[in-house]
Parts: C-alpha cells; sequence; structure tokens
C-alpha cells in the first residue's frame, strides 16, 4: 500500500493512510514550497492519501 509522490524528475514512495503535510515531512519535502495535485485537483495538507495515488508536486516559485 503506497502513494507516488513526484517533484521534477525525482519520485518519492510514502505509506498510503497518512496525511499529504507527514508525507512531505518524511520525503523531508519543505510543504510551503510546493503545491500538490491529485487527478489533477489541487489538494491540501490535511489530506489523507490512498493506496495507489500519484501526487504530482509543483514547485512554488517566489520573488522580492
Amino acid at each position: 500500500m503506497t502513494v507516488k509522490l513526484i517533484l521534477r524528475n525525482k519520485e518519492y514512495e510514502v505509506k498510503a493512510g497518512m496525511a499529504l503535510l507527514d508525507a512531505l515531512k518524511k520525503c523531508n519535502i519543505v510543504p510551503e514550497s510546493v503545491i500538490a495535485t491529485r487527478n489533477g485537483e489541487m489538494i491540501t495538507d490535511d489530506e489523507i492519501l490512498n493506496d495507489g495515488d500519484v501526487v504530482k508536486l509543483v514547485a512554488v516559485i517566489s520573488g522580492g
């Protein structure tokens, strides 16, 4: 039971059933630095990840 997180050309695998926020922390990804989408829909940090989910992470670029 796994979930795939994809950031640029890197893939991370985490256990299903955890919240997105916990999955990002486990992969050492700063939650504020990415926007997560599943099936083309944006999801929030408290979203529970299900077995087989593929979550695409888009890096947020900010400038000053």
